[in-house]
């Protein structure tokens, strides 16, 4: 005989131990998940230590490195053999400097100032402040004969002998009072330094504004540029700087001091990319070689270390160029007194940390 549904017993409602589960949608064994999550930790891990791995090797490649450069500092005499007096350090205090480039060549040896910069530094605010003055500004200042600006150190050499003043010293007195800063340090660098340091860097990239042409049997002067962005070597890149007229066939357009100043700071833009460069690192022997063989400084080598280790890494944003033009009247550039104010309050305040 035959049961009906409805005579069968009632099913037992399953509780959590005896709950039949689908297959498809039941999570992986419990012995699977561990393997899973210990190796993603262990992957985890890995990627940790390397990059702490990473940051330890850059800090001792920088610190390798600096040592590096300290010993190439005292290998190649840079700088004098004289103690830093206390709380001078470029790392704790402000630093001004005065920089000239003389038009002193193998072929053409001069004292004559082409180049004439002054540069606050203030390591609180990782800023600096370029002044750049026309060679041929006019000078009349109590004390001093009424000349141009880049006869002065010319003039100082000359009387070494007989004053007992060093030119350095004459320089940063009469340029201290001309600009109204104290000037701790002078450097002197010569035609053919620049020239050496732009080749042992692989040149400077510029943009060229106009073609420019001269020459002179006299030097060995040949300037034969072309517009246009460029990769200059060093002969060519004195030549950019240096630039004033043409006497070629067909003539280009010429250029007055202030072109020429703004082309310094063009060019010594470019030098500071190449030399915060990894090549610029890599040949920073060869540059101080350059340096050494054709600059003259009273800066300490311990000042000179300071100075690196401050300001290696300064950012182009933070340096402010600040070239002084005026009206030219043959053969004098007569300085526009506005702009000489401003060039003074923008060393002042960076000096005193306001910029």
């Amino acid at each position: 005989m035959s049961r009906g549904n409805d005579s069968l017993p009632p099913r037992r409602t399953a509780g959590p131990q005896t709950q039949r589960r689908n297959p498809s949608s039941a999570p992986p064994p419990a012995k699977g998940k561990s393997k899973k999550t210990k190796k993603k930790r262990s992957l985890l891990a890995r990627i940790f230590r390397f990059i702490l791995i990473l940051i330890l090797l850059v800090f001792l490649a920088v610190a390798a490195y600096a040592g590096y450069l300290y010993w190439l500092l005292e290998k190649r005499g840079v700088g004098i053999d004289q103690p830093v007096e206390e709380g001078m350090m470029a790392s704790t205090k402000p630093i001004t400097m005065l920089l000239l480039g003389t038009d002193n060549r193998p072929e053409h040896p001069s004292n004559l100032t082409d180049v004439i910069m002054v540069v606050s530094m203030n390591p609180a605010t990782q800023s600096a402040t370029v002044v750049s003055l026309p060679r041929d500004t006019y000078v009349e200042l109590s004390g001093y004969k009424k000349t141009k600006i880049n006869a002065f150190y010319s003039r100082f050499k000359g009387k070494e002998d007989s004053s007992g003043i060093t030119a350095v010293d004459e320089m940063k007195t009469f340029m201290g009072k001309y600009l109204d800063v104290d000037v701790d340090y002078v450097t002197v660098l010569d035609f053919q330094g620049f020239r050496d340091i732009v080749d042992e860097l692989g040149g400077v990239d510029v943009n060229i504004s106009q073609d420019m042409c001269y020459t002179d049997s006299v030097d060995g002067t040949d300037i034969n540029l072309t517009k246009g962005p460029a990769t200059l070597n060093g002969d060519d890149a004195l030549d950019y700087v240096r630039y004033r007229k043409s006497n070629c066939s067909p003539k280009t357009a010429g250029s007055d001091d202030f072109d020429r100043n703004q082309r310094q700071n063009e060019v010594l833009n470019s030098l500071m990319d190449q030399m915060q460069s990894l090549g610029g690192v890599l040949k920073i022997g060869s540059v101080l070689d350059a340096m050494s063989s054709n600059m003259q400084t009273d800066i300490e080598k311990a000042q000179i270390k300071s100075l690196i280790s401050t300001y290696w890494k300064i950012s182009k944003q933070n340096v402010t160029f600040v070239p002084v033009t005026g009206t030219w009247r043959s053969p004098y550039v007569y300085i526009n007194d506005k702009e000489l104010e401003t060039a003074k309050q923008s060393l002042q305040s960076t000096i005193a940390g306001a910029n």
